[in-house]
């Protein structure tokens, strides 16, 4: 039985123009995504949600709320709380303002898409029940861009707990693909007194779903999911508490994960370093559109 990874049929047309030549990668948007967990009775339990099908990219997969860089993630000064920008720097590899940046978008992400807020009144305090109408104004007017970030926190009197995240993994978009995303995965817990909601105009369902049951339903082909999702789905397996996972997250190798395309022996082969399982064998002579 096939199982669920997300494979789009124009990919093997992409990926023989990119090894002839005749296709220019697309520089990749930065782009950060949160694995929301909270405790049950017997394993954490990871927040997803499922892509409309209608969605260009990975439209019908299931995912972790997350999305692109806001540019104003990088010019605005957030308030800010737990580790310094200089040693988010060092841990996502990047310089102190696109540390900024990357963690502001999957705090500001988390909010828009699942209505949790990764932020507190001090450095020690985090926001309560984030469902009124008021809340749900803000929510909306970051969401629209009709605010920065930033400027939310200033007028809620909040900063922003980069102590709540821990930093998992990072993949890139192979480069044959048309929309391009270098995304840090983060893993938080859901703080207390908050619940998620579908806040995202991208998908069409949400679910509070245990690693081992999203892994397996992916294994039967009844879930799909992008390779990204998948792996970290099964490193989340191992951890009995969110707090483990969080306690996990510091000696986590962040080395980019990114797809490799070559010619073998008359197929062309895609493969992820350090993941097999997500290989695929293309035929060279596979007909425009095929999979």
């Amino acid at each position: 039985m096939a199982n669920g990874q997300w494979f789009p049929q124009d990919w093997p047309e992409r990926i023989r123009a990119l090894t002839d030549g005749t296709l220019t990668p697309v520089v990749p948007k930065r782009a950060a995504t949160v694995m929301l967990l909270k405790d049950t009775d017997r394993t954490p339990a990871v927040h997803m949600l499922r892509r409309r099908a209608s969605m260009a990219f990975a439209g019908g997969a299931y995912a972790y709320p997350g999305g692109g860089v806001d540019p104003r993630d990088d010019e605005h000064h957030v308030r800010w709380a737990g580790p310094t920008r200089a040693w988010w720097a060092q841990r996502l590899g990047v310089d102190e303002a696109s540390a900024q940046a990357i963690v502001c978008a999957a705090v500001r992400e988390t909010y828009e898409e699942a209505g949790v807020l990764l932020a507190g009144p001090s450095a020690d305090g985090v926001v309560g029940d984030t469902t009124g109408d008021d809340w749900e104004a803000d929510r909306a007017a970051v969401a629209a861009r009709e605010v920065s970030f930033a400027e939310f926190l200033d007028r809620r009197g909040l900063v922003l707990r980069s102590d709540l995240l821990g930093a998992w993994t990072r993949w890139i978009t192979p480069e044959f693909e048309s929309r391009r995303y270098d995304t840090w995965f983060f893993v938080a817990a859901l703080p207390q007194g908050q619940r998620t909601r579908n806040a995202s105009t991208e998908a069409d369902r949400t679910v509070w779903i245990r690693p081992q049951e999203a892994v397996e339903g992916y294994d039967k082909g009844e879930l799909l999911m992008m390779p990204p999702t998948v792996a970290t789905l099964r490193q989340l397996l191992p951890y009995g508490t969110a707090a483990e996972a969080l306690a996990a997250a510091p000696g986590r190798d962040m080395t980019a994960v990114l797809a490799r395309a070559r010619l073998q022996d008359g197929e062309i082969v895609l493969s992820w370093p350090g993941h097999d399982e997500f290989t695929k064998h293309i035929p060279t002579d596979l007909p425009t559109g095929g999979a």
